[in-house]
């Protein structure tokens, strides 16, 4: 995913209760939504959807920040999952930008899932979501440190933090880069080192909350691109609960 629409932003969020509370019958439901397309379900035996919403902890009534959804994997799951009383807030690139996601707008429009709708994925665009419960983004956090972009990440990751209810979450799930690695492999991996993305969340104010192996993959070398097609779909990826204090 690309961010460039981000340099030309201005200025530069969720109470969850336990995962017990939503059983995981219901996330299997959301899962089996029939409305999803047949390349998104193609995709479910790797991505573990069921097992990723449990993980983030959404419930009926929760408003969902869909960070970057590219096609909109996840904007549909999370559609069914926090029902008519919840809503999801895709947020994408500027329509207007290079980078926009027609994907996104295609599912705000469609009547099945009418409580998902469009919001700009600048500071000012989460922020006019309003709290939210949960801030959700697969494969995206490495993008933001690519170095074309020039990007204040710590201000960025601030927006994040204002954009949430206390105690609600942020989650991350990104592609793995090799241990102690730092910001070495964003721009030729597409990867991150784990412990940079921690340092950087909690530094913005959020607490780890939890951590999940579900999409980990020992035999990944962490060497190749991601898109290579030794490892693309198969790649060793983090999953990251944190957690804003209150």
């Amino acid at each position: 995913m690309k961010f460039v629409w981000l340099l030309a932003a201005s200025g530069l969020a969720l109470a969850a209760p336990a995962a017990a509370d939503m059983p995981a019958s219901s996330y299997a439901a959301a899962v089996s939504d029939s409305a999803r397309p047949a390349a998104d379900t193609a995709r479910d035996a790797a991505r573990k959807p069921a097992e990723m919403m449990a993980f983030a902890q959404v419930k009926p009534g929760d408003k969902v920040v869909d960070l970057i959804p590219g096609g909109g994997y996840f904007t549909r799951i999370f559609s069914v999952a926090v029902g008519p009383s919840g809503h999801v807030f895709a947020a994408t690139p500027p329509a207007k930008s290079a980078d926009a996601e027609p994907a996104a707008a295609k599912i705000a429009a469609d009547p099945h899932y009418a409580n998902v709708s469009l919001v700009d994925a600048t500071p000012p665009g989460l922020a006019s979501a309003g709290p939210v419960d949960i801030i959700w983004t697969a494969q995206n956090y490495h993008d933001l440190h690519l170095a074309r972009l020039k990007l204040d990440v710590p201000a960025y990751d601030k927006a994040l933090f204002a954009a949430i209810k206390p105690g609600g979450y942020l989650v991350i799930v990104d592609h793995a880069a090799e241990a102690g690695s730092g910001l070495r492999d964003p721009d030729k991996l597409h990867r991150i080192d784990e412990a940079v993305v921690k340092q950087e969340v909690e530094s913005a104010g959020f607490v780890l909350d939890g951590e999940s192996d579900a999409l980990r993959n020992p035999a990944d070398p962490h060497t190749a691109l991601v898109f290579d097609a030794s490892i693309r779909g198969k790649t060793d990826q983090f999953m990251l609960r944190f957690k804003k204090p209150g």
